[in-house]
């Protein structure tokens, strides 16, 4: 996008700028989840997550169509936290509902899953397929 005599270049990244001037990334606009009454973005609602000793890494993603999607969260345990029993994740899974009970941030979020491994790019581990995930969620919840 050309402004004056220089280029924007759209990276697909979101973020803001606060009150002292500091760029806060938010995540990727494609990854970002929009229900019926706000707009979640990935790095600000999975960083509350991350901050379970037991969780390595999390996921939002959303089902539904965008505007009135349901917004959930996937979570990856640290390999030696994983535990394969029904009754160990649905139980992680309540203490993440309770962590996104404790931010207004994430209130809104009621759908948590527990995965052993996140679907990642080979090349990168850190990228996550989330769109994978979002189709794994849908039938986990047929409507």
């Amino acid at each position: 996008i050309q402004e004056g005599n220089g280029f924007w270049h759209r990276m697909g990244d979101v973020g803001y700028l606060d009150a002292d001037d500091r760029f806060w990334f938010c995540g990727r606009k494609g990854h970002r989840v929009v229900t019926a009454t706000q707009t979640l973005f990935t790095i600000p609602c999975e960083a509350l997550f991350n901050c379970h000793p037991d969780i390595y890494r999390c996921a939002l993603v959303g089902t539904g169509p965008l505007g009135n999607q349901v917004p959930a969260i996937i979570a990856e345990p640290w390999p030696e936290k994983w535990n394969a029993k029904k009754s160990a994740q649905k139980k992680l899974g309540v203490e993440l509902n309770r962590l996104a009970e404790s931010n207004p941030l994430t209130a809104s979020i009621k759908r948590f899953y527990i995965m052993k491994s996140l679907p990642v790019d080979i090349r990168h581990n850190a990228k996550i397929f989330r769109e994978q995930l979002s189709n794994w969620v849908e039938k986990q919840n047929p409507q």
